[in-house]
């Protein structure tokens, strides 16, 4: 492909939204980014940034394709926008989450459909709404290639040893049972942009993706080793308002004792879970920290229970990998939650961890925050999914992805 044609737009879908970036390949800059809210709705929200062009307002959009079909007009708008038409789009990127036996980067077909379908029930939060604005958006705009970018990929180097449950070998061969991990793009993300700063392409990484959605990846010379999710993107860390780890032989318990049903304690589990059920109140970090601050003891235990778990695994993939040469934070939490990274990093001396307490403090974008004395570096880097898939995308339409 010619320049002219390598622009990808990244889509990054909700059950009712729609938010893009528009890459230029040939230098892979950002063109534009927006997307609509509400979609579904009686009036939805649109916003849309070209260079120093804001602009936001209501629209209709009672579908997803509807709402591509809105940013698609006002990218193309003959004063505002980037794009002479819609053609110049070379395809649409989807950071799509789990595709169970769909693995790299695809393009979108029935045979890709239905295999995000086969395991909807495994990632209720994200599968659901991606093939139904895939079909949607597919039925809309035939003309335009789309690709699924599975954030399961980077995780497919992970040695069976780690990968693999103790659990019957025909779950694992003919059901796909195994931890299958996630934030794959995030990842990946860090192991490039950490290998640039450090200089080097051999490194070990621990890169800690904190957020509403929380995982921890083992990195050995760029590729993933070892990760905190499992099957599916409920298990690991404890999240905003999902479990992470929990242990099954509880469920017929708890059946027992409530008179819930499986699917309603999977729902309580997936939605009312982690940091908001052990607060009570919340799964926001800045909320608990808050509230803690004043007095709450739950809300105190939901962030002692978080910082726990990081550190457990931590431990594990420092001992996997036999030390780091960096951690990074990334992520909404592990980029502006300076005492979120103190508390991670607290009395890590031993394992050759030494936070400087004002870069710590300081550090709201890339930097370096570990003190000169520190055998381990440690980093803040923002993270960007979504250059990641369109640049998979785009080595899928080169030729370069098999």
């Amino acid at each position: 492909m010619d320049g002219k044609d390598r622009k990808i737009l990244v889509a990054n879908l909700g059950s009712t939204s729609f938010k893009y970036r528009l890459f230029d390949m040939a230098d892979e800059q950002q063109m534009a980014r927006g997307g609509v809210d509400r979609i579904g709705s009686a009036t939805s929200h649109c916003k849309v940034e070209i260079g120093n062009y804001r602009h936001e307002c209501e629209v209709e959009a009672p579908d997803h394709g509807a709402a591509v079909q809105r940013c698609f007009s006002q990218l193309t708008d003959p004063e505002h926008g980037c794009l002479e038409n819609a053609s110049q789009i070379s395809a649409i990127g989807f950071k799509a989450v789990h595709g169970g036996r769909a693995c790299g980067v695809r393009p979108i077909d029935d045979e890709v459909l239905a295999a995000m379908e086969e395991v909807c029930e495994v990632a209720p939060a994200h599968n659901p709404p991606y093939v139904a604005a895939m079909r949607t958006i597919g039925e809309k705009l035939p003309r335009i290639p789309m690709v699924a970018a599975f954030e399961t990929d980077f995780h497919r180097t992970i040695p069976p040893r780690i990968h693999t449950y103790a659990i019957p070998k025909m779950w694992s061969e003919e059901l796909h049972i195994r931890r299958w991990g996630f934030h794959g793009a995030s990842h990946r993300f860090i192991a490039w942009r950490s290998a640039e700063l450090l200089g080097r392409d051999d490194l070990r990484v621990i890169s800690c993706h904190l957020g509403g959605s929380s995982s921890l990846c083992a990195i050995r010379a760029g590729e993933s080793v070892a990760t905190t999710m499992g099957m599916s993107p409920q298990s690991g860390l404890p999240q905003n308002n999902r479990v992470g780890d929990f242990d099954p032989f509880a469920l017929p318990w708890l059946i027992a004792q409530t008179g819930l049903s499986l699917g309603e304690l999977l729902d309580q589990l997936a939605n009312h879970g982690g940091l908001l059920g052990l607060s009570g109140t919340s799964g926001d970090i800045r909320d608990l920290e808050e509230s803690a601050a004043a007095g709450s003891s739950d809300c105190q235990l939901a962030l002692d229970h978080y910082v726990t778990e990081i550190r457990r695994h931590l431990g594990g993939m420092l001992v996997e990998m036999a030390g780091a040469d960096a951690i990074v934070f990334t992520g909404g939490v592990g980029e502006n939650g300076h005492q979120i990274r103190a508390d991670v990093c607290r009395n890590l001396e031993t394992f050759g961890v030494v936070l400087d307490s004002q870069l710590n403090a300081e550090t709201r974008d890339e930097g370096a925050i570990h003190a000169s004395e520190s055998c381990t570096q440690v980093w803040v880097i923002p993270t960007n999914e979504e250059l990641v898939v369109a640049r998979q995308v785009d080595a899928l339409l080169g030729g370069k992805v098999a």
